[in-house]
Protein backbone atom coordinates (compact mmCIF):
# COMPACT_ATOMS: atom_id res chain seq x y z
CA UNK A 1 0.00 0.00 0.00
CA UNK A 2 1.36 3.20 -0.90
CA UNK A 3 0.53 4.67 2.27
CA UNK A 4 2.13 2.74 4.74
CA UNK A 5 6.02 3.66 4.80
CA UNK A 6 8.55 0.39 4.49
CA UNK A 7 9.37 -1.74 7.56
CA UNK A 8 12.53 -0.29 8.51
CA UNK A 9 10.80 3.15 8.90
CA UNK A 10 7.67 2.05 10.10
CA UNK A 11 9.65 0.35 13.16
CA UNK A 12 11.44 2.81 14.04
CA UNK A 13 8.59 5.24 13.72
CA UNK A 14 6.95 3.13 16.75
CA UNK A 15 9.76 2.49 18.72
CA UNK A 16 10.04 6.87 18.83
CA UNK A 17 6.56 6.95 19.18
CA UNK A 18 6.61 4.55 21.96
CA UNK A 19 8.89 6.44 23.92
CA UNK A 20 7.35 9.57 23.41
CA UNK A 21 4.17 8.44 24.40
CA UNK A 22 5.18 7.39 27.93
CA UNK A 23 6.67 10.89 28.46
CA UNK A 24 4.64 12.65 30.42
CA UNK A 25 2.62 15.46 29.13
CA UNK A 26 -0.96 17.46 29.59
CA UNK A 27 -3.11 14.32 28.18
CA UNK A 28 -1.79 11.87 30.09
CA UNK A 29 -2.06 13.86 33.45
CA UNK A 30 -5.53 14.66 32.41
CA UNK A 31 -6.80 11.08 31.84
CA UNK A 32 -5.14 9.96 34.59
CA UNK A 33 -6.67 12.65 37.00
CA UNK A 34 -9.76 11.98 35.67
CA UNK A 35 -9.65 8.36 36.52
CA UNK A 36 -8.60 8.98 39.85
CA UNK A 37 -11.08 11.49 40.20
CA UNK A 38 -14.65 10.32 38.74
CA UNK A 39 -13.64 6.75 37.61
CA UNK A 40 -12.72 4.01 34.99
CA UNK A 41 -14.88 5.19 31.88
CA UNK A 42 -14.27 8.93 32.80
CA UNK A 43 -10.88 8.27 32.08
CA UNK A 44 -11.38 6.57 28.72
CA UNK A 45 -14.05 8.92 27.67
CA UNK A 46 -11.05 11.51 28.23
CA UNK A 47 -8.20 9.63 26.49
CA UNK A 48 -11.08 9.21 23.34
CA UNK A 49 -11.01 12.97 23.23
CA UNK A 50 -7.27 13.63 23.61
CA UNK A 51 -7.28 11.17 21.02
CA UNK A 52 -9.42 12.53 19.09
CA UNK A 53 -7.79 15.89 18.81
CA UNK A 54 -4.64 13.70 17.49
CA UNK A 55 -6.55 12.87 14.79
CA UNK A 56 -7.66 16.54 14.21
CA UNK A 57 -3.72 17.50 14.38
CA UNK A 58 -2.75 14.95 11.83
CA UNK A 59 -5.42 15.84 9.52
CA UNK A 60 -4.32 19.64 9.90
CA UNK A 61 -0.22 18.25 9.76
CA UNK A 62 -0.92 16.40 6.55
CA UNK A 63 -2.61 19.08 4.86
CA UNK A 64 -0.31 22.02 5.93
CA UNK A 65 -2.83 24.06 8.35
CA UNK A 66 -0.73 23.27 11.57
CA UNK A 67 2.27 24.60 9.67
CA UNK A 68 0.67 28.06 8.69
CA UNK A 69 -0.45 28.42 12.08
CA UNK A 70 3.10 27.52 13.87
CA UNK A 71 4.50 29.78 11.22
CA UNK A 72 1.88 32.94 11.88
CA UNK A 73 3.04 34.71 14.95
CA UNK A 74 -0.28 36.11 16.16
CA UNK A 75 -1.91 32.60 15.53
CA UNK A 76 0.64 30.58 17.37
CA UNK A 77 0.10 33.73 19.92
CA UNK A 78 -3.57 33.17 20.26
CA UNK A 79 -3.07 28.84 21.00
CA UNK A 80 -0.27 29.35 23.70
CA UNK A 81 -2.42 31.52 25.32
CA UNK A 82 -5.83 29.59 25.31
CA UNK A 83 -3.69 26.32 25.71
CA UNK A 84 -1.74 27.40 28.49
CA UNK A 85 -4.94 29.15 30.06
CA UNK A 86 -6.98 26.28 30.28
CA UNK A 87 -3.70 24.52 31.73
CA UNK A 88 -3.88 26.80 34.31
CA UNK A 89 -7.42 26.57 34.90
CA UNK A 90 -7.46 22.74 35.49
CA UNK A 91 -4.88 23.64 37.94
CA UNK A 92 -6.67 25.98 40.12
CA UNK A 93 -10.23 23.76 39.83
CA UNK A 94 -7.30 20.72 41.08
CA UNK A 95 -6.90 22.94 43.90
CA UNK A 96 -10.42 24.30 44.75
CA UNK A 97 -12.93 21.13 44.11
CA UNK A 98 -10.53 18.61 44.67
CA UNK A 99 -11.30 14.96 43.72
CA UNK A 100 -14.74 13.76 44.89
CA UNK A 101 -14.20 9.77 43.43
CA UNK A 102 -18.19 9.76 43.14
CA UNK A 103 -20.74 10.53 40.53
CA UNK A 104 -24.24 10.77 42.06
CA UNK A 105 -27.19 10.37 39.44
CA UNK A 106 -27.15 9.07 35.69
CA UNK A 107 -28.15 12.59 34.36
CA UNK A 108 -24.85 13.79 36.35
CA UNK A 109 -22.77 10.87 34.95
CA UNK A 110 -23.69 11.59 31.50
CA UNK A 111 -22.67 15.13 31.43
CA UNK A 112 -19.43 14.23 33.63
CA UNK A 113 -18.74 12.02 30.65
CA UNK A 114 -19.21 14.59 27.86
CA UNK A 115 -17.35 17.14 30.32
CA UNK A 116 -14.58 14.42 30.23
CA UNK A 117 -14.43 13.99 26.18
CA UNK A 118 -14.51 17.45 25.62
CA UNK A 119 -12.32 18.92 28.57
CA UNK A 120 -9.60 15.98 26.49
CA UNK A 121 -10.29 17.05 23.44
CA UNK A 122 -9.59 21.34 24.30
CA UNK A 123 -6.83 20.24 26.27
CA UNK A 124 -4.85 18.53 22.93
CA UNK A 125 -6.19 21.09 20.56
CA UNK A 126 -5.36 23.91 22.34
CA UNK A 127 -1.59 22.45 23.13
CA UNK A 128 0.69 24.13 20.44
CA UNK A 129 3.36 21.90 21.40
CA UNK A 130 1.37 18.87 20.12
CA UNK A 131 0.61 21.29 16.99
CA UNK A 132 4.68 20.96 16.36
CA UNK A 133 5.18 17.70 17.51
CA UNK A 134 2.67 17.08 14.32
CA UNK A 135 4.91 19.58 11.79
CA UNK A 136 8.18 18.30 12.91
CA UNK A 137 8.13 14.75 14.53
CA UNK A 138 5.98 13.10 11.77
CA UNK A 139 7.81 14.48 8.30
CA UNK A 140 11.28 13.26 9.63
CA UNK A 141 10.02 9.69 8.50
CA UNK A 142 8.64 10.60 4.59
CA UNK A 143 10.65 12.13 2.22
CA UNK A 144 9.71 15.19 0.97
CA UNK A 145 9.95 14.32 -2.95
CA UNK A 146 7.77 11.01 -2.13
CA UNK A 147 4.74 11.17 -4.17
CA UNK A 148 2.45 9.69 -1.65
CA UNK A 149 3.66 12.26 1.56
CA UNK A 150 -0.17 13.19 2.40
CA UNK A 151 -1.09 9.30 2.68
CA UNK A 152 1.96 8.26 4.62
CA UNK A 153 1.34 11.46 7.01
CA UNK A 154 -2.38 10.86 7.84
CA UNK A 155 -1.26 7.22 8.39
CA UNK A 156 1.85 7.75 10.48
CA UNK A 157 -0.40 10.16 13.01
CA UNK A 158 -3.25 7.71 12.46
CA UNK A 159 -0.39 4.68 13.94
CA UNK A 160 0.74 7.09 16.42
CA UNK A 161 -3.34 7.32 18.20
CA UNK A 162 -3.62 3.69 17.67
CA UNK A 163 -0.12 2.76 19.48
CA UNK A 164 -0.90 4.89 22.59
CA UNK A 165 -4.54 2.63 23.39
CA UNK A 166 -2.81 -0.33 24.52
CA UNK A 167 -0.62 1.84 26.93
CA UNK A 168 -3.38 4.08 28.06
CA UNK A 169 -5.80 1.19 29.20
CA UNK A 170 -3.22 0.01 31.07
CA UNK A 171 -2.56 3.40 33.10
CA UNK A 172 -6.55 3.68 33.29
CA UNK A 173 -6.55 -0.10 35.00
CA UNK A 174 -4.21 0.89 37.35
CA UNK A 175 -5.22 4.01 38.22
CA UNK A 176 -8.89 2.94 38.76
CA UNK A 177 -7.43 0.06 41.44
CA UNK A 178 -6.04 2.78 43.66
CA UNK A 179 -9.96 4.90 44.11
CA UNK A 180 -11.03 2.35 46.59
CA UNK A 181 -7.85 2.62 48.74
CA UNK A 182 -7.67 6.35 48.20
CA UNK A 183 -10.99 6.45 49.46
CA UNK A 184 -10.10 5.86 52.49
CA UNK A 185 -7.29 8.54 52.76
CA UNK A 186 -8.33 11.61 51.81
CA UNK A 187 -5.51 13.82 53.06
CA UNK A 188 -3.64 11.49 50.57
CA UNK A 189 -6.14 12.35 47.86
CA UNK A 190 -5.37 16.05 48.61
CA UNK A 191 -1.57 15.43 47.95
CA UNK A 192 -2.58 14.06 44.69
CA UNK A 193 -4.89 16.83 43.92
CA UNK A 194 -2.30 19.34 44.86
CA UNK A 195 0.43 17.49 42.47
CA UNK A 196 -1.84 17.24 39.45
CA UNK A 197 -2.31 21.14 39.55
CA UNK A 198 1.30 21.12 39.93
CA UNK A 199 1.69 18.69 37.07
CA UNK A 200 -1.05 21.08 34.55
CA UNK A 201 0.34 24.42 36.16
CA UNK A 202 3.93 23.16 34.62
CA UNK A 203 2.79 22.36 31.27
CA UNK A 204 0.89 25.34 31.17
CA UNK A 205 4.33 27.42 31.58
CA UNK A 206 6.16 25.24 29.38
CA UNK A 207 3.23 25.93 26.42
CA UNK A 208 3.51 29.87 27.16
CA UNK A 209 7.51 29.14 26.81
CA UNK A 210 7.54 27.53 23.31
CA UNK A 211 8.35 28.91 20.19
CA UNK A 212 7.54 28.78 17.27
CA UNK A 213 9.47 27.41 13.98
Amino acid sequence: MTFIPDLTTLLGYTAASLVLFLTPGPDMSLFLSRTIASGRLAGIVTNIGTNLGCVVHTLLAAFGVSALIAASHAGFLALKIVGAGYLLWLAFNALRKGSSLTLAAGAQKQASLLNCFLLGLTVNLTNPKVVLFFITFLPQFVSASDPHVTGKLLFLGLWFVALSIPPTLLMIWGAHKLVGWLKLRPRIMRAIDATFAGVFAFFALRIALTQGR
